[in-house]
């Protein structure tokens, strides 16, 4: 185990909450995510659906359900979406805590697994698996195995931005008391708020970690997160790199120099789904500006979005016969 305190409870299975903030989407992708909680092969677990003010039934499709760990609850009025995060966080009676978006999906033993690694203990701030993308069908895009067993937390963070690890909710599970401690999900903006939840509990209050890929993390049209515009995710994303070196001494200046070109890179690629192209080379330059003019988009990143460009990855796809994540 990376960094874990003292000895918990290591004789009882403690309760695990697994809570599902959702709006409109039970015609798609949330019954995914709900049966893929109630599916789990551990106890005792409780699943909270949190809907905030759904109009499509998905009211009527919960209460369908009938499963004596299934909460739901309805808001009188709609909040926000970080406010909805929130909520289940204080909601929450498990010893360890997974924000599950309504879009997302865990494998049937991703609880077991993280327990397990952990021997039940109740004190690790995070756990950790594996993770897989996949598309608004539920193709698999790629995966990242969670390369970062036995590392420090300098280590842990570098292995971030080497690709051998990848952050999300649908991968992670938090010590609840600790991140309500922490203030729960928040960050300048709300879109990196997950992250930096992360980064502090793994420093302040140890991690573990399962190589296994055991959740899945979907890409699709409607994603939250491709609505937010690229200079708020910039300034999250410096707020997530300073919080990373207040936490590793020494090391600051490396996490920083490599941490700063990490993410001018995650947010070339954000601005570079942005159409028209006069937009997408405005927010380009805009990210290259922000991070001090020292790192370079990618030169295939001005014509992503072309239809140019889609038709020469498709052709390359044809010839080499390579699946689609990775052209």
């Amino acid at each position: 185990m990376e960094g874990g305190r003292g000895s918990g409870n290591g004789h009882e299975r403690p309760l695990v909450t697994i809570a599902i903030p959702t709006y409109n989407r039970a015609a798609t992708y949330l019954p995914v995510a709900l049966e893929s909680a109630l599916a789990q092969r551990y106890a005792p677990l409780e699943v909270l659906v949190s809907d905030n003010c759904s109009t499509d039934g998905t009211e009527a499709f919960v209460r369908g359900r009938s499963d004596e760990r299934l909460r739901y609850v309805r808001h009188a009025r709609a909040l926000t979406p970080n406010e909805n995060f929130n909520f289940c966080l204080a909601q929450a009676r498990g010893a360890y805590f997974q924000l599950l978006h309504d879009d997302d999906a865990i494998d049937p033993d991703f609880v077991s697994a993280c327990l397990e690694r952990v021997g039940y203990r109740t004190d690790v701030g995070v756990i950790r698996t594996g993770v897989r993308v996949i598309d608004a069908r539920g193709h698999p895009l790629g995966a990242v195995r969670n390369e970062v067993v036995g590392m420090s937390t300098s280590d842990f963070f570098l292995a971030w931005f080497e690709g051998r690890t990848a952050l999300y909710l649908a991968n992670t599970l938090y010590q609840t008391g600790y991140l309500r401690n922490l203030g729960g999900f928040q960050s300048r903006h709300n879109l990196f708020q997950d992250g930096l939840a992360t980064v502090r509990l793994a420093a302040r209050h140890g991690r573990a970690d399962v190589p296994d890929v055991l959740a899945s993390f979907r890409v699709h049209a409607g994603e939250l997160t491709r609505a937010a515009r690229v200079r708020e995710w910039c300034e999250d994303s410096l707020e997530v790199l300073d919080a990373m070196c207040r936490e590793v001494g020494e090391r600051e200046p490396e996490i920083r120099e490599r941490g700063r070109r990490f993410f001018a890179t995650v947010n070339y690629r954000r601005a570079a789904q942005l159409r028209p192209l006069r937009e997408r080379l405005s927010q380009l330059a805009f990210v290259f500006r922000f991070f001090g003019g020292r790192y370079l988009p990618p030169g295939r990143l001005l014509l992503q979005s072309t239809a140019f460009y889609r038709g020469l990855r498709n052709l390359k796809r044809r010839v080499l016969g390579r699946p689609q994540w990775a052209a």
